[in-house]
């Protein structure tokens, strides 16, 4: 008699919870940081944030006549309700969401339970308790959303996410200058080409990164405080005698955003979609990068220290040092861009005055910029843990003489233009005996003094060398700053 199966652990009812993706389980480490600004409980203290701001904002704007005076402890304990929001409180918000069915409706619920706390703390004399009725007024949901998404946002970018791409940047940038004279062999279409700096390479991508984080760090975060569908039809109903333009203003801009004055129910997202495509155009440049340093290493130009890799290499072959950390910034680019592609594409779109698309789309925002800081992170490590080789960078100039046929022709034309005889045909002679050969240094040198050039210039292409052949590369590195 067979013995019954048995049963696997249900790994979905283990406390702690067991992450379903990876940057809450494995890679969780790395984009820690990002929580504090676009987690779930990021967004309702956010929107907490918002609903105390704008209480304390009606309150001392008179934009309601009859509104209590709130004192400076009155607003003190208000805001601190949003810094101590925590473990116990994101509890709490739970259990409220559960009974309401609505996400900001349970904020307002949380707001107004602390309100009627605050005597406990202020004394019997605070008139917050007072003030309940004036907690989420004229306010449609959207209008706290907005302002939370964009907060949490901005300060993802601002304090988690630009300087950890500058430090990147700046990482390219050092390895640059500090290789800005190693000659390489160029390869344009893979094929030997005219050689150039392993600085001045690198140094493209720095100054291609450093775009895209000016774009990224100029971007505009922008809100709106206007009701249902964005006409203030409530607040002018209610209290027609208030500036309700200039309240929203004056609000939107204190919590340190851009007022965007036209919108909907929503404002319309066109601020994210911006900034998403800065950020993916940022991933997908770096993604070259990783893969341009990947083949570098396949070629032997870079040597990976293996303790600075984290890595013993390979499981069965012993040799192999991997280039993993490439490798993966690549995927998590290409998940991030995808992500960020979506997002941008589905936000500046809703239907007529408002659907609700947006609001499980933008729930993927940290997602798309974790797998960003997830990437940064894997090529700063890379790169940290590479040596450059020399001698394979010199072995393939040495057997690359051919790349100088574009030297030779071009000084066969200047001599030319010059008024020197013997120089017709330069690109088509030079094309007889170069193209898809290897050409060494001693044909080369013999095909330059068979030439009839003035002695001045053949002595100096005599002189030439693969090596030599760089041009202005090195100094060009001096454009990073």
């Amino acid at each position: 008699m067979s013995a019954e199966p048995t049963r696997p652990v249900r790994l979905a009812e283990l406390e702690p919870a067991v992450a379903l993706g990876p940057l809450d389980g494995r890679y969780r480490p790395v984009v820690a940081p990002l929580v504090d600004h676009l987690s779930e409980a990021a967004l309702n203290r956010a929107r907490l944030q918002v609903e105390v701001e704008w209480l304390v904002h009606l309150t001392r704007t008179g934009a309601l006549p009859g509104a209590p005076t709130l004192t400076d402890k009155d607003v003190a304990y208000l805001r601190g309700v949003v810094a101590s929001f925590g473990q116990a409180e994101i509890a709490e918000l739970a259990e409220i969401e559960a009974e309401t069915r609505h996400d900001v409706k349970a904020v307002e619920y949380f707001l107004k339970r602390r309100l009627a706390a605050a005597p406990e703390h202020l004394g019997a004399g605070t008139v917050l308790p007072a003030v309940s009725e004036i907690v989420h007024i004229f306010c449609t949901s959207e209008d706290i959303n907005n302002l939370a998404y964009a907060i949490g946002v901005r300060d993802a970018v601002e304090q988690v996410w630009l300087p950890a791409a500058t430090a990147l940047v700046d990482d390219v940038a050092a390895l640059a200058r500090a290789q800005a004279d190693v000659p390489m062999l160029a390869r344009t279409h893979g094929q030997t080409a005219t050689p150039t700096t392993l600085g001045k390479e690198l140094a493209v991508f720095a100054a291609r990164l450093r775009r895209q984080l000016r774009r990224v760090a100029a971007a505009e975060y922008l809100g709106k405080a206007n009701g249902a569908t964005g006409t203030y039809g409530a607040h002018a109903v209610a209290v027609p005698t208030t500036d309700w333009e200039e309240v929203a203003r004056t609000f939107v801009e204190h919590l340190g955003l851009t007022w965007n004055p036209l919108t909907t129910q929503i404002e319309s997202h066109d601020w994210q979609a911006e900034l998403y495509a800065d950020v993916a155009r940022f991933n997908r440049v770096l993604h070259n990068l990783a893969t341009d340093v990947w083949t570098y290493i396949s070629l032997g130009y870079f040597r990976q220290r293996l303790s600075a890799q984290g890595s013993t290499g390979s499981s069965t072959m012993p040799h192999k040092v991997n280039p993993i950390r490439f490798e993966n910034a690549e995927a998590n680019l290409e998940i991030s861009s995808a992500l960020l592609d979506t997002l941008a594409a589905t936000l500046v779109t809703s239907r007529l005055q408002r659907d609700l698309t947006d609001s499980t789309t933008q729930r993927n925002i940290g997602v798309a910029f974790g797998h960003s800081l997830l990437a940064i992170d894997n090529v700063r490590r890379g790169l940290a843990g590479l040596d450059v080789d020399r001698v394979p960078l010199e072995r393939d100039l040495d057997a690359s003489w051919e790349v100088l046929g574009e030297a030779v022709q071009s000084a066969m034309r200047a001599a030319s233009v010059a008024g020197v005889e013997g120089m017709a045909d330069p690109y088509e002679r030079l094309k007889a005996l170069t193209r898809g050969q290897r050409v060494d240094a001693a044909a080369m040198r013999e095909l330059i003094g068979g030439l009839g050039l003035p002695s001045d210039v053949e002595a100096r292409l005599l002189a030439l060398t693969p090596a030599g052949y760089t041009g202005l590369a090195a100094s060009l590195v001096r454009h990073l700053g």
